[in-house]
């Protein structure tokens, strides 16, 4: 099994888990004289099943992610750095929405609001980093498809 497929499995079964969760919720009370429309026993054997499977996956994964390089590097330490990236990215670009905000005036006695940022300079460098992660996210996908977990 490739390492994608084992995180396109891993993806899967957390959405199952917690459909399970939702699932359970709605079958853990029934009026008296009444069924519920799951057998509660049955999604719980179900839920265990999926938590173990989860649970050696993501175990296999990351060890995987640890001893696999690209370029020197582990896919663990890569996927640190896409996901600071993409923290990173989310911040600025908030950022640079509220700092370029114009207000408008309608007498020239109104208080002026002003940016406090070059905000060309900021998007041009969120742009640049917004490149990085594009091509280190590929980098990350495309080590993922040739590695066996």
């Amino acid at each position: 099994m490739k390492l994608a497929e084992a995180l396109q499995e891993r993806a899967d079964l957390n959405r199952r888990i917690q459909q399970l969760q939702h699932r359970l919720t709605n079958n853990a009370i029934v009026q008296e004289g009444e069924y519920p429309a799951e057998d509660p026993q049955d999604l719980l054997d179900e839920l265990d099943r999926d938590v173990d499977r989860l649970e050696e996956l993501t175990a296999a994964i990351n060890l995987t992610n640890c001893r696999t390089l690209y370029e020197g590097e582990s896919l663990t330490a890569l996927i640190a750095r896409r996901d600071c990236l993409r923290l990173r990215l989310e911040i600025l670009r908030d950022f640079i929405s509220e700092a370029s905000q114009n207000t408008r005036r309608a007498r020239g006695s109104e208080i002026r609001v002003l940016s406090t940022v070059n905000v060309k300079n900021l998007q041009r460098e969120t742009d640049e980093l917004s490149r990085d992660l594009r091509l280190l996210d590929n980098a990350i996908q495309a080590t993922n498809w040739s590695t066996e977990l």
